[in-house]
């Protein structure tokens, strides 16, 4: 939520500050009109916007021999923010009183629409009202007074100017404005947007009168007349709303084609930077730097080693509850298949594997996961974390064999001969899915615990764990295994 309100409000201060620099002062009402419009919806269109930059980061290729990432338990923190729960009610509690305020004036505008005598007048509807007021317009709908119309005391101009709201619906304009005003009361900017949004209203009806009547004069005397009657209109459109110098000064102005076209085509680079700015989203792509070594890596050849192995799963009481093939088999499952290199200090030369790799692998090989010292923490080593209660439990974007994958890219092992062990991490997944309380349990000695913290706290953002839908703070727990392939 931070991110769409900081996101949308940096876009609509941009946005408005362009206006009143450059198009306010000119006479392009129609392309501003739209320009304000369209700057309220790119706003809350533009935190949902990522553009994707990949960049790719070399990285030097890892003996899978030296380190192993073992399955990472997770547990549920639970916590009450009080203070969360206390601006949400406020917020709650305030929109609820302006959307009954908004809700309340457009009854009471359209009761006074069916309680008063109403007349067709060419393509909108005048409604006749027995209190003293300025025309102003609903919709289709020009308010007046009664005894002023019967007496032929309304100008024609002024006829023309509220004629040139209805026809050019300005009324939805400021309806939309009012509704964004309603739902983000607490930032002031739209306040700004509906002032320039009514005046830009207000210089499109000059213009028409303008056009129509062609007594510049006249008009500005006349609309000085009715200054005085400041009356204000929630809803409606105002005929005296704001006779300012500006909109006197916008009668009698002129812009030159060349000079509106150039400051509408410097908007392009403004949206442009925007998104930029605020919608790119650099991807790390790693590519491995291969080295070049005698020794080969098995690779794809334990597909072949396995293809006529059946694998059978057991449970943690020891009891088989499945059987599978070795494509079948999930991460876990495969680092709990005796390897047929694990007796081996170093990989094996191309002859070497190709030795091994002929004698056949056996026909059923038992999986206990449960039971694997590479697979759990055993108790007195360091507690496994209940996860019961998370109805989903925190992940790695791409999966968890990706944050496998990255921590044992950046993870760079001692320079030490014989190094061997565990490390055990713990840390937790924020509800926005960042990384804290990094901690070293245990190591291994030779900055083998300050490396794997420094490792993750460069780790990109997790996808939070969720309690029933909602985000929650998670516990996960990252064993460690260094098996140095020196001598």
């Amino acid at each position: 939520m931070s991110d769409f309100l900081i996101k949308s409000t940096i876009t609509l201060f941009v946005l408005l500050a362009v206006y009143y620099l450059f198009l306010e002062k000119e006479k392009t009402h129609v392309f501003n009109r739209f320009y304000l419009l369209f700057s309220l919806v790119f706003s809350m269109v533009i935190p949902f916007i990522t553009i994707e930059v990949i960049q790719e980061i070399a990285q030097p290729a890892v003996n899978p021999g030296n380190i192993q990432i073992l399955q990472g338990t997770a547990v549920i923190l639970e916590e009450t923010n009080y203070l969360a729960i206390g601006l949400w009610s406020l917020y709650a509690v305030v929109t609820l009183v302006l959307a009954i305020r908004f809700i309340s004036n457009i009854i009471k505008i359209s009761s006074k629409m069916k309680s008063n005598t109403a007349i067709a007048y060419k393509n909108a509807k005048l409604v006749l009202v027995p209190e003293k007021t300025l025309p102003h317009t609903f919709l289709n709908t020009i308010f007046i007074n009664k005894t002023e119309y019967n007496n032929r005391e309304i100008e024609a101009e002024l006829y023309t100017h509220e004629l040139t709201h209805v026809t050019q619906k300005h009324t939805l304009d400021i309806l939309f404005i009012e509704l964004l005003k309603t739902v983000f009361w607490f930032n002031p900017i739209f306040i700004f947007y509906k002032k320039a949004i009514q005046l830009n209203h207000e210089f499109l009806a000059d213009e028409k009168v303008v056009i129509s009547y062609n007594n510049v004069p006249y008009y500005q005397s006349l609309l000085l007349s009715k200054a005085n009657e400041n009356q204000t209109f929630y809803l409606a459109s105002n005929l005296n709303y704001l006779i300012t110098k500006k909109r006197l000064l916008m009668m009698t102005k002129t812009t030159s084609k060349t000079e509106a076209l150039l400051k509408k085509a410097m908007l392009i680079p403004v949206v442009t930077a925007l998104l930029f700015l605020l919608c790119t989203k650099v991807v790390a792509q790693e590519t491995n730097v291969k080295k070049e070594t005698t020794p080969v890596k098995p690779g794809n050849l334990f597909k072949t080693y396995y293809d006529k192995t059946t694998f059978k799963i057991k449970d943690e009481k020891g009891k088989i509850t499945s059987e599978k093939k070795h494509n079948e088999l999930t991460p876990l499952e495969k680092r709990a298949i005796p390897s047929i290199l694990s007796k081996q200090k170093k990989l094996p030369t191309n002859e070497e594997l190709l030795a091994t790799l002929s004698k056949g692998a056996p026909e059923v090989i038992e999986i206990d996961t449960f039971n694997s010292e590479n697979q759990f923490v055993q108790k007195g080593e360091n507690e496994v974390y209940n996860t019961a209660g998370i109805t989903e439990k925190p992940d790695f974007p791409g999966g968890i064999s990706e944050f496998y994958k990255f921590v044992g890219n950046n993870f760079k092992t001692p320079e030490q001969p014989n190094l061997k062990g565990k490390i055990y991490i713990t840390f937790i997944v924020e509800k926005d899915g960042s990384l804290s309380d990094i901690k070293n349990i245990r190591d291994i000695g030779f900055g083998t615990g300050e490396e794997a913290i420094r490792v993750l706290k460069i780790c990109p953002k997790w996808i939070p764990g969720k309690m029933n839908g909602v985000p929650v703070r998670v516990m996960y727990s990252l064993p460690i295994t260094i098996q140095s392939g020196k001598a």
